[in-house]
């Protein structure tokens, strides 16, 4: 009977060892950031935003991405992202459009600015908080943002998951000495967990306000890689495997 002893031993310590991994997945995150500093000049180009959001795009099978171009006023908003779903956009903030090219003379513009002219604005601080609520749930989300951080504002992502378990993500934003008109990029997957709804957290001083456009997201289907056992659970696996050969030898 020792051998079916270990045989048990083996195996229960295998999977204990895989839900220790599974337990600790996080979502991985992208970010990417382009300083500005000025209040009238939108920035020509944001080669680092941009190559946040293209290895972003790379772990999707399709994107949707709701631009603001056709949309006005405020929430509740119904933004449209394509096969992925539409999601309902909840609490403060406005659409604002800007002629291309142009800032709106505090810093905020449209991304990208030479061709867009409407985004999302919101007034940072605790009346600034605005959320989306998913039509399904999500693994992917992504955005730009302008002109964050001029006044050392700040932007924290709450997930809710389907179990209404909460997730807090911290938005990388520029120093606040060259923050005014800056462009940045977040977008995350999450190979583990689907979200409901986002809620974006603001601060700020006096009088900030944040601009955010082009929000992407993507299904748990679309996300790439697929679902599969983390690097530490395959070498996991393979140990309990090789710890089973070893007791079928001995049996033998």
């Amino acid at each position: 009977m020792r051998p079916l002893t270990l045989k048990a031993t083996v195996l229960g310590g295998l999977l204990a060892s895989v839900a220790v991994v599974s337990a600790q997945a996080t979502p991985v995150t992208f970010s990417g950031i382009d300083a500005n500093g000025s209040a009238f000049t939108p920035l020509s180009s944001t080669p680092n935003a941009d190559a946040a959001r293209n290895d972003f795009f790379s772990n999707l099978n399709g994107v949707g991405t709701e631009t603001f171009e056709t949309l006005s006023g405020s929430a509740p908003l119904t933004v449209n992202f394509g096969a992925a779903g539409t999601a309902t956009l909840n609490g403060s903030g406005s659409v604002v459009s800007v002629t291309p090219g142009t800032t709106n003379g505090a810093g905020r513009y449209s991304v990208p600015s030479a061709s867009s002219s409407r985004y999302w604005e919101v007034t940072a601080g605790g009346a600034g908080t605005f959320s989306l609520a998913f039509s399904s749930p999500i693994a992917a989300f992504g955005f730009y943002g302008i002109d964050i951080g001029d006044f050392n504002g700040t932007v924290t992502l709450e997930l809710t998951d389907t179990s209404s378990n909460v997730t807090s993500l911290t938005v990388p934003t520029a120093a606040s000495n060259v923050a005014d008109g800056s462009v940045l990029y977040f977008g995350f997957y999450d190979l583990t967990t689907q979200y409901t709804s986002i809620t974006f957290a603001t601060t700020g001083g006096t009088g900030d306000v944040f601009a955010f456009d082009n929000f992407s997201i993507g299904s748990a289907q679309q996300v790439i890689p697929n679902p599969v056992p983390e690097p530490m659970s395959l070498a996991v696996i393979g140990t309990g495997l090789l710890g089973l050969r070893l007791v079928r030898r001995r049996r033998g």
